[in-house]
This record gives structure tokens, C-alpha cells and sequence, in this order.
């Protein structure tokens, strides 16, 4: 059943509730809620009391939780409880949530009430009593000084050494680069070692035979040439 059917309900329930009141002319209208109720975290068990209050007053009959869920009517009698506060318990433990009476009106409210708040409230309260209650709170004390850095800890053991990581992928090949300058020329080598004779050559072809005659002036003519250049050396060497 959503949410509006549950509301409609409810308004219908007001409307049979306050039928009387309308006819007496002096009744005023009641204001219904329904919802969940929690008990410690937990869903409040069966048979569970919830009550309603207004100005420290119950309003109304105490109601008992069915299946985690409740059903109060809070009617406020001949009075006029617009918009007052109303307040709920659960199990005798206040409810978190609050809500404003409204006259006629149907709500849905989901309670949560905390057990254990009502037995530290007694405690506080009868500690209170006994102790005349807490002081007022004193003035903030002025900041301390910064304490001194501490020496440095020693230094941790050194981890392990970590896997070796996968060979990576070969890198693209560079760019070609640019031609070298020429070199200067070299000096010139030792002269090798020397060759091995020739063979003889080939016989020349035989000349033409010179005359008898002019063999026998040449030979005359060296002869004087001879003697003539002995004559002159020996002439030299006396002078």
C-alpha cells in the first residue's frame, strides 16, 4: 500500500473518529499518526507502549507496536491544540522526532527511541542532586609551547629487490649520417726491392757495310788526334 492510500485511510479514520464531535458541537477534531517504531536500533517488539504528549500532558490512550509498526490518535478533548508540539515515548523512552498538532490531519511518522538514554539521564540527575551539578565551564587555557623535534629513527632494512622488468622493444633504426671529410694523402712508400736481370734481347738487324776507305782515314785521323793530345799534356806538365 503506498504512501498516499495509507494517508487517505488515515484521513477517513479522522472523519468517523470525529463525527461525535462534530454533532456535540464541542469535540474538537483529533490529529492520527502511523509509522514505524524503533527501540535501540532494532524494531520495537510486539506489545511495546507508544504514548503521545502535549505540554507534559499524555494525549490520549497509550497504543502498543504490531509487526514493528504503530497507530496513535492524539485527541486533544474540548481543547484547541493547534500548533502545539507533540512528543512521543516508546516503551516509556523519548522519541527523537516531534511533531506539530494539526487539527484533522493524518501523518506518517517513524519514531526512534534509545533505551539506555533514560537510565544515563537517572544517573545524571540523581549525580546532580548529589553534587549540586557541574560547574560552569572555565576559560581556555593559553597554548603551550611547541615541544622539541625528536631525533631521527633509524633507518628501516632495506627491501627487496624488486623483478626484473620484460626486455622492451628494439628501437627504430637511426637516421644515415652524414659523409666524413676526405683524408689527406698519404707519403710515399719505400722503393721496392730491385728486379731480376732481363733476359738478352732480340739480335738487331745487321747494318749496312761501310767503305774500306773511309775506315783507314778514320783510324789515321784518331792516331793524330792521340798523339796530338799526349803532346799537348806533357807540354802542360814542364810548364
Amino acid at each position: 500500500m503506498t504512501r498516499v492510500k495509507i494517508l487517505a485511510l488515515l484521513m477517513g479514520m479522522v472523519l468517523l473518529l470525529s463525527i461525535p464531535a462534530i454533532v456535540s458541537a464541542q469535540q474538537q477534531l483529533p490529529h492520527m499518526f502511523v509509522g514505524s517504531a524503533t527501540l535501540d536500533d532494532a524494531a520495537a517488539a510486539d506489545g511495546t507502549e507508544v504514548t503521545a504528549w502535549v505540554d507534559g500532558t499524555q494525549a490520549g490512550d497509550a497504543v502498543q507496536v504490531t509487526g514493528g509498526s504503530y497507530s496513535i490518535l492524539v485527541d486533544p478533548g474540548t481543547s484547541s491544540w493547534a500548533d502545539k508540539v507533540v512528543s512521543f515515548q516508546v516503551g516509556g523512552n523519548d522519541a527523537e522526532e516531534t511533531a506539530v498538532f494539526v487539527h484533522g490531519a493524518a501523518d506518517e511518522l517513524n519514531l526512534t527511541a534509545v533505551a539506555a538514554a533514560a537510565a544515563i539521564e537517572e544517573e545524571e540527575a540523581i549525580e546532580e542532586e548529589a553534587t549540586g551539578g557541574p560547574g560552569a565551564p572555565g576559560a581556555r587555557g593559553a597554548r603551550g609551547f611547541r615541544g622539541l623535534q625528536g631525533e631521527a629513527g633509524e633507518q628501516g632494512e632495506e627491501g627487496l629487490q624488486g623483478a626484473t622488468g620484460g626486455l622492451g622493444r628494439r628501437g627504430e633504426a637511426g637516421a644515415d649520417g652524414t659523409a666524413g671529410a676526405p683524408g689527406s694523402a698519404g707519403t710515399d712508400g719505400s722503393p721496392g726491392p730491385q728486379g731480376t736481370q732481363g733476359g738478352p734481347g732480340q739480335t738487331g738487324p745487321a747494318g749496312d757495310s761501310g767503305s774500306s776507305g773511309l775506315g783507314v782515314v778514320a783510324l789515321i785521323l784518331a792516331i793524330i788526334a792521340i798523339v796530338g793530345a799526349g803532346g799537348a799534356f806533357l807540354l802542360s806538365r814542364r810548364g
